[in-house]
């Protein structure tokens, strides 16, 4: 599943359907407003939504002029937003709002509107807005009415590079304090990975955007719309020194049942880790936007997750009731780890979902899809209602996120540090069959002790669903100021299904010292154990 060829593809309900008054009502900096004033705010947007999901859907997508659609990828990466033109660039705001020119596979127009004073006008097309120079283009034949395919801010903070994006779909994206880019947010996700049907990816198709009166931040909202649900979303966006946070709110309205729903979805990528090398063929260490899922649940326990790239389709779900927050989390920003001085791996933000309100039942969610490639996004995470949602109904959910280089909720346990995987047994001893090796370092939280404990007061704590555990340890790991867990896993039989772990370290008392740590681990098909495990070794 190519995510990112979707990104690149996706398309928004359009403008190009609709009339544009010509009149040219107003003026910010150069964006020109079109077409009346009309009253906005949430709850109207609320009801429109409403209003839409009574009605059959509409697909509009592909509604561009050919040559757009003919773009090469060179002429569509050479348009360039004109500065000047960027919404409130005439201001002292701190923020600047720029569009992004449709073309080449982003084919449908999405409507954007600047809000001032509770009152909404539609921002126009114009070719004067972008570089057009170096492309064939002939501006002459793009109208007013041709719309955008998203839009990006920049922040006073470096006017050179945007802090957050809205392009494709219902994804969008932002920045932690190293003004790298990452993984993606979306809108909703829709029967990912369901094993009978194709994943749906409902679209934004309008966005309404709006300065507050103290400038802290902007507000964008946008109406989402697929065949299945319409929904209306309420962004806070602001930037402070550790990235950028957005508090959201929606409200959905379902067309029809729909069973599988994935709310605040997270999307990302892990090809290459420390624990995982089946593409060992890359030069670099490391190459993953995320390297694990953080979960702290209702329970108040705090859950790791090391993310894979596994040889199949992964689905994993985990229960809980309320949940205080969940995240894909780039723990790991050492550039060693990566050696990647082009797009820097180490430098990729972490995104915290920090729930708001009551979400009751379900399961947080993790979909790993196999990749060869570093283009695909191939891991979601997204929470689960544990009911399927109603026709005719209403939906609110609110939560914040934080792009982060770590998560703003950190837990006051050790937490995971590094998990490494490798052929198990007694080095020197000839092995008699086939084992794996697992090492996980844990740092923080009660590490280093202020007094030492005795040899053996810390104790792993290792559950395994198939398979026995063999030659464990738990012992303390100067270099890290931590300790190391270390074990072996010794599958049952020849079968590659999956083998779930779960471990922590818990002291003499009994009394946890760690987060848990989960695990998915697929043992390999009997021919390559042989190769793994020669028998003179």
């Amino acid at each position: 599943m190519k995510r990112r060829d979707f990104l690149k593809s996706a398309t928004v309900l359009g403008a190009s359907l609709l009339p544009i008054s010509p009149l040219l009502a107003a003026m910010d900096g150069r964006v020109i407003t079109t077409g009346d004033a009309k009253p906005f705010d949430y709850a109207w947007l609320k009801g429109l939504a409403r209003h839409l999901s009574e009605q059959p859907h509409q697909d509009h997508s592909g509604q561009i002029p050919e040559q757009l659609q003919k773009l090469s990828w060179d002429d569509y990466q050479a348009i360039t937003y004109r500065p000047d033109h960027a919404l409130w660039s005439d201001s002292k705001s701190p923020f600047r709002a720029q569009m992004f020119h449709l073309g080449r596979t982003f084919t449908t127009p999405v409507r954007i509107y600047q809000v001032s004073e509770g009152e909404a006008r539609e921002i126009a097309y114009d070719p004067a807005m972008f570089n057009l120079e170096e492309t064939d283009l002939d501006a002459s034949q793009l109208s007013e009415r041709l719309g955008f395919a998203g839009f990006r801010l920049h922040h006073e903070s470096d006017w050179q590079r945007d802090i957050a994006s809205f392009l494709g779909a219902s994804y969008f994206r932002a920045v932690s304090q190293s003004m790298q880019y990452g993984l993606s947010a979306r809108g909703l996700a829709i029967d990912t990975a369901a094993p009978d049907s194709e994943e749906e990816f409902p679209v934004f198709t309008r966005f309404w955007l709006e300065q507050i009166d103290d400038r802290s931040m902007v507000i964008v909202h946008a109406l989402l719309e697929s065949s299945s649900v319409t929904g209306a979303y309420r962004f806070e966006i602001a930037k402070d020194v550790e990235g950028v946070t957005m508090d959201i709110d929606s409200a959905l309205y379902p067309r029809q049942e729909i069973s599988r729903v994935g709310v605040a979805p997270l999307t990302s990528m892990y090809l290459v880790g420390e624990n995982d090398k089946e593409v060992n063929y890359d030069w670099r260490p490391e190459i993953h936007d995320s390297d694990g899922l953080a979960i702290h649940s209702g329970e108040d326990e705090w859950l790791w997750r090391p993310l894979v790239n596994p040889p199949q389709l992964r689905y994993n779900a985990f229960a809980t009731t309320s949940p205080k927050g969940f995240g894909l989390v780039q723990r790991d920003h050492d550039f060693d780890h990566y050696q990647d001085d082009g797009v820097f791996y180490d430098r990729r933000p972490s995104v915290w979902v920090e729930p708001r309100g009551d979400w009751g039942e379900g399961t947080v969610d993790l979909v790993e899809i196999p990749a060869m490639d570093e283009t695909f996004d191939n891991i979601v995470s997204y929470w689960h209602p544990v009911d399927p949602l109603q026709p005719g109904q209403e939906y609110l959910y609110a939560w914040r996120l934080s792009w982060y280089g770590l998560p703003p909720q950190q837990p006051s346990l050790a937490r995971c540090v590094a998990t490494r995987t490798g052929l198990g047994g007694v080095v020197g001893q000839r092995r008699e069959y086939f084992s794996w090796r697992f090492a996980v370092d844990f740092r923080g939280g009660p590490f280093p002790f202020e007094e030492p404990p005795a040899e053996g007061e810390i104790e792993a704590v290792i559950e395994v669903s198939r398979g026995r555990i063999e030659i464990t340890s738990a012992r303390p790991l100067e270099a890290i100021q931590g300790y190391r867990a270390m074990f072996d896993v010794v599958p049952p039989d020849d079968s590659t299904d999956p083998i779930d772990l779960r471990l922590y370290l818990r002291d003499a008392e009994g009394t946890p010292l760690t987060e848990t740590w989960l695990y998915q681990w697929s043992p390999p098909p009997a021919d390559q154990r042989e190769l793994h495990n020669p028998g003179h070794l």
